[in-house]
């Protein structure tokens, strides 16, 4: 019973002394920090010292320009390069994505805000969705509620014959024409009324 121990230790003992021989010729191998590359090992592929003139892939200029028939070739394309006259002539300020999710969430705020009467906040949304979502019936009909109840006639009447226009049979198309209607004869009471002798 004492030698099966003892072996065991023994073992272990021849084990780590081959294991540190080993790791010890490894370490040998090894080139100094101070010194270059061990004459086994090839330099490195670019040193700008040795090959002067050559350089990196970053400063390569890559020519762009069209080739010289190339607007007879292709005479419906147009250059991506915009000159500063048409980029300063552009009425193009901002580009919004069509985006109907966006424009539905800004239709049900601007709901919200309608129902609070706080028309001036749902008018904004609205034009919110109009932007992501520009033929949007359900915030053209919203906007022009919203411009009726902010006694804007005119304007509430554009967004009612534009709700019309895109949805000629909607599900609020009577309610549209029903308030045009409206809206006219209220504008013809009015100038009626301006026009009466006083």
């Amino acid at each position: 019973m004492i030698r099966a121990p003892m072996t065991g230790r023994i073992l272990i003992l021849a084990f780590s002394l081959c294991l540190g021989g080993w790791a010890g010729a490894q370490v040998d191998q090894l080139p100094p920090s101070d010194k270059g590359p061990a004459p086994s090992q090839e330099p490195p592929r670019y040193e700008p010292e040795r090959e002067p003139g050559v350089s990196s892939s970053r400063d390569t200029k890559i020519d762009i320009t069209p080739p010289k028939d190339d607007a007879k070739s292709h005479p419906n394309s147009s250059s991506a390069v915009v000159d500063a006259e048409t980029e300063a002539s552009s009425d193009v300020q901002e580009l919004h994505p069509w985006d109907p999710h966006k424009a539905a969430k800004d239709v049900e705020v601007g709901d919200f805000y309608f129902r609070r009467k706080n028309y001036r906040a749902s008018l904004d949304r609205y034009r919110e969705a109009l932007l992501y979502k520009p033929d949007d019936a359900v915030a053209n009909f919203r906007m022009a509620e919203s411009f009726e109840k902010l006694d804007e006639p005119d304007e509430a009447a554009t967004h009612y014959q534009e709700y019309l226009k895109i949805l000629p049979r909607g599900p609020l198309s009577a309610s549209a024409e029903k308030a045009l209607a409206r809206l006219k004869a209220e504008k013809a009471r009015t100038s009626n009324a301006d026009q009466a002798p006083q």
